[in-house]
């Protein structure tokens, strides 16, 4: 690792939501090897604690927050409470994320509001609750975790895409707004990665085979690059439009998903 690779991040606190495992486990692990104090979200205490001990055990800086990010007045709270305790905000990454499978006709109100809740709802409480700090100080990062589900349509992830689609479509407007306050905004869409949610989307053993080789049935094109994702994969870009290399890059959706959505 270079100097260049700490720009940015180094010293600076980092809010991950969704960090008790996955893509968000592996943002808050990079981010803290670069230096940043990580404040991890997740609404599972047990994996959170597990994520954070994990990181300080490897030396880096780490605290767990519990928190269910659909809940606004407690998103506030708990961003009041990081401000106060440990210091101002400098780096949001937004990947809690959440599925529910199921054809349009067959999907209940639960379903959909329930996605929307985490998905959606969630990245604007955080996203808010943070940019209203960072303005004051005229600095900050925000990075939200989509999914290239957002751009290309599925068969039975009505809810998961459109919940997508609009947290891609938000976090470019707040860039917008908050550009001349000096404050970056952008996302990240992943496609197939090697995650536990990905795995239950699977009916059998050959799901990762047909994730990578495609499902014509379903109109899924494979991917191209012929492998999955790894959560380091996506995570490494979050660190990069976190960091200062990504000075002049704000409102952009960069995909990570090995060719899969043709370049989006």
């Amino acid at each position: 690792m270079t100097d260049s690779d700490h720009s940015g991040i180094m010293g600076r606190v980092a809010i991950v939501t969704g960090a008790g495992g996955g893509i968000g486990a592996a943002v808050a692990l990079a981010l803290a090897a670069r230096g940043a104090s990580v404040i991890g979200v997740d609404h599972d205490e047990i994996s959170l604690r597990a994520t954070v001990t994990e990181i300080t055990d490897k030396g880096h800086s780490a605290l767990a927050y519990p928190l269910d990010v659909r809940d606004s007045a407690a998103v506030d709270h708990a961003v009041d409470t990081v401000e106060r305790d440990v210091g101002p905000v400098g780096i949001l990454a937004n990947v809690a994320g959440v599925l529910r499978l199921g054809a349009v006709v067959d999907l209940t109100d639960d379903d959909w509001s329930s996605v929307f809740a985490v998905n959606t709802q969630g990245v604007f409480y955080l996203s808010r609750a943070v940019a209203r700090r960072m303005v004051v100080r005229g600095r900050g990062v925000i990075v939200s975790v989509s999914s290239n589900a957002g751009g290309v349509p599925r068969m039975h992830m009505a809810a998961y895409a459109a919940s997508k689609a609009a947290t891609t479509a938000f976090t470019k407007c707040l860039g917008l707004e908050l550009a001349a306050h000096g404050i970056r905004c952008n996302v990240v869409s992943p496609g197939s990665t090697d995650t536990a949610m990905l795995r239950g989307m699977w009916a059998d053993a050959d799901g990762a085979r047909a994730a990578v080789t495609g499902s014509p049935e379903l109109f899924k094109v494979g991917i191209p690059l012929g492998k999955l994702g790894m959560p380091a994969d996506v995570a490494e870009a979050v660190v990069f439009l976190a960091s200062d290399r990504a000075g002049h890059i704000t409102m952009h959706d960069l995909y990570v998903d090995g060719g899969a959505a043709l370049g989006g």
